[in-house]
């Protein structure tokens, strides 16, 4: 887990329009948005898989292992958001993109500049427009249909820090301590 939150802060900082935002700005996204950007990423990996999560590279976890670590909840509703990506079949690009938009749709309440903010909202929406008209002609509305998954997305993110919350109480899973600082942050 450590490496890719490591992975994810260098992506969402190479996010165009990102780095010209102030600090203060980018860490209030990255703070609000970070469950967000991690779950999108599990799910984007585990897409192959029938019933497998793909927390890394070398963990996989069945739903009889999420249950044992006390994460059956949430594999229950990422399954929901990994069956609608499956049928959207989601490419490497869309994904990319909704990554971004997670980051920049954060709901911080610490932020400076709004206007520059929607600006940079306003540029992945219209990015997103742009590849589903190159790539996806014949579908008008398959632009539409991926954003409508950002509140599964959102509500999938906020499952996770609650389950956790819970599960770093009860001492089931270990937890590298930048992962433990982000969910405490995240209150």
């Amino acid at each position: 887990m450590p490496s890719e939150l490591v992975h994810q802060s260098y992506v969402c900082l190479t996010c165009p329009g990102f780095c010209t935002l102030s600090l203060g700005d980018q860490m209030g996204l990255l703070q609000s948005a970070w469950m967000e950007v991690l779950t999108l990423g599990l799910v984007f990996r585990s897409l192959p898989y029938d019933e497998g999560l793909v927390y890394a590279d070398d963990l996989i976890m069945d739903r009889e292992q999420c249950r044992m670590a006390g994460l059956l909840d949430v594999y229950c509703t990422l399954l929901q958001l990994i069956k609608k990506y499956r049928k959207l079949r989601l490419d490497k690009e869309e994904f990319v993109t909704l990554k971004a938009m997670a980051l920049a749709n954060s709901d911080s309440m610490n932020i400076e500049n709004v206007e520059a903010i929607q600006k940079l909202q306003d540029a992945l929406h219209e990015a997103l427009q742009e590849y589903e008209k190159s790539q996806h002609s014949e579908d008008a509305h398959r632009g539409g249909r991926l954003l409508m998954t950002l509140p599964l997305l959102r509500q999938t993110a906020n499952k996770a820090v609650q389950c956790f919350r819970r599960v770093r109480a009860e001492g089931k899973v270990p937890m590298h301590k930048l992962f433990l600082e982000m969910l405490e942050a995240k209150v």
